[in-house]
């Protein structure tokens, strides 16, 4: 974190100000002058990524040296979690502030972190919180009630049944370990026995193994309509159609790992669930979309997320799903429906094939002689499927070179 700049206001130089206009003194500290010349402190900061004004009294009431004191009062409530401008709302009706759920939660991810099996679990937690209870995320925990709870559960109850139910536990043991610090009172309207069972149907059982896809011959037609969508999520879902990579892969991103110049992606063995690196040809429209976010880079992340210093959230695909009104399909499906393309309908061979979607060779014998990635034959496969998903007014394909 940069380091703030301090004390670039003097006493002599407050009371010569007068021209309007907002003068900073540095840690999020300012001087406003008014057109009449009135004088006054005020305090910016941002919360849940909102600029946010907090008066701190009139340069006739309150010194410098009284500003900077309140100011420094303040972020040090920002950097514990809390926004001072409620908690000084709160100390005026004689009470002491409770955090937002939002806010609690992230600080319980960060102190439960290590108990995690994996930083993938560990984003996991963060990002289903954060995708799925936003209907209380700014509700202070000690508010949070049933009819918050089931606002959160409910639209994903029946269609995303597992991510539902560890969504409901990971509120649960949020407002425990609130319950526990004494933050809040009462029972834990997340409790499922005896409590949200009452409520919601049983959750259904899943069957492992399949991910819903969309048929490869209607690509074309998905494509069309997610190109009319100006957002990260959504270059980032055509960038994983045209890669047939996994979500995880490509929300993961960085520019490290992107040669534009060469049209090659090299995703390291860490990032791979075969725990191997993967080189992956860049079709032209995939070095485009790069290009496209090279050019409003803000991260390290080619597809940055909301939270500054981090990837596209996990629960973004399946929002943009939802938005596009496709909820029966996932984001991870798309690579079954590129390799149904590449059996079906190219002439590619069943290695180029397995090769680009990164599967694990079960075979010693044959992964020992695989010994290249075919790299130069995956290009012109990715190249050929990138014109398969290509829209066209006529609503046919271009006519797709075939090569195997």
């Amino acid at each position: 974190m940069a380091k703030r700049e301090q004390k670039k206001l003097t006493d002599l130089a407050v009371r010569a100000l007068t021209k309007p206009g907002r003068y900073g003194d540095g840690g999020n500290l300012f001087l406003v002058v008014s057109k009449s010349g009135a004088k006054k402190w005020t305090f910016l900061f941002r919360w849940q990524g909102k600029l946010t004004e907090m008066g701190l009294g009139s340069l006739v009431d309150v010194s410098l040296a009284h500003a900077r004191q309140k100011a420094i009062a303040a972020r040090v409530q920002l950097d514990a979690g809390t926004n001072p401008v409620e908690a000084r709302r709160a100390a005026e009706h004689g009470k002491t502030a409770s955090p937002e759920f939002g806010a609690f939660a992230l600080d319980l991810i960060e102190t439960i972190k290590s108990g995690f099996r994996n930083p993938k679990h560990q984003a996991q937690w963060r990002s289903t919180l954060e995708t799925y209870c936003r209907p209380i995320w700014k509700t202070s925990v000690d508010k949070v009630d049933t009819a918050g709870v089931l606002k959160c559960l409910t639209p994903i109850w029946n269609d995303k049944p597992e991510t539902a139910s560890r969504v409901r536990g990971r509120i649960e043991r949020v407002l425990d370990a609130a319950k526990a610090q004494g933050l809040r009172s009462g029972e834990n309207p997340a409790v499922w026995r005896g409590h949200l069972s009452a409520t919601l149907p049983k959750p259904l059982k899943l069957s492992r193994g399949h991910h819903a896809a969309l048929p490869y011959d209607q690509m074309p037609a998905f494509m069309k309509d997610l190109r009319t969508r100006d957002a990260t999520a959504a270059f980032a879902l055509e960038f994983l159609i045209l890669t047939a990579c996994r979500t995880g892969e490509v929300r993961g991103a960085t520019w490290a790992e992107i040669d534009l110049e060469r049209g090659l992606w090299t995703i390291p063995a860490n990032r791979m669930k075969a725990g191997k690196e993967h080189r992956v040809p860049l079709s032209g429209r995939a070095k485009a979309i790069v290009q496209q976010m090279s050019d409003a880079r803000i991260s390290s992340y080619v597809f940055p997320g909301l939270n500054k210093g981090r990837p596209l959230s996990e629960g973004a695909f399946d929002a943009l799903l939802e938005r596009m009104k496709r909820e029966t399909i996932t984001a991870h499906g798309f690579r079954s429906a590129f390799s149904d393309w590449a059996s079906e309908v190219s002439s590619f061979s069943s290695e180029t094939r397995e090769t680009a979607l990164a599967h694990t060779i079960s075979n010693k014998a044959e992964a020992a002689y695989r010994r290249g990635d075919a790299l130069e034959k995956r290009r012109l496969m990715m190249e050929a499927w990138a014109s398969w998903c290509e829209p066209r007014a006529d609503g046919n394909i271009l006519p797709m070179a075939r090569v195997g």
